[in-house]
């Protein structure tokens, strides 16, 4: 399956931690995250991530296309939801779209830790059925 990950700069090191604890799982599967987190991921894990530009000069709107083209079988991004920065990718566009297109995601690690599990057991292996 297609992951799609995202993380705020204040949230970076968080998304690092994530995906130490849950590499095993990420190697079976095929991630996608944004510039800096993708070479922040593939620095902290050894992992292959398919890397759009940083968020802030495009990367949030390539990421969206792959949503609404209905690439992305799950969705992570780590923000800080009392920090609004204009130079940070637009989280709420891209929940949105998940939304509309019934990708699942999650916006904290508790839920990320959920979908992540429930990955890794097939939980979501109805989404194979929509390709």
């Amino acid at each position: 399956m297609n992951l799609g990950i995202i993380a705020h700069n204040s949230k970076k090191v968080l998304i690092e931690d994530f995906c130490i604890a849950y590499k095993n799982i990420l190697a079976k599967h095929e991630v996608y995250a944004t510039g800096t987190t993708g070479r922040r991921i593939e620095e902290a894990t050894s992992l292959h991530v398919h890397k759009f530009l940083a968020g802030s000069i495009g990367g949030d709107k390539q990421f969206m296309e792959m949503v609404e083209r209905q690439d992305l079988d799950m969705v992570i991004l780590f923000y800080n939801p009392v920090m609004t920065d204009p130079a940070e990718p637009d989280i709420m566009s891209i929940v949105k779209r998940c939304d509309q297109y019934n990708i699942p995601v999650a916006t904290n690690i508790a839920t990320a830790e959920l979908l992540i599990l429930g990955l890794a057991r097939g939980d979501l292996d109805w989404r194979l059925n929509l390709k």
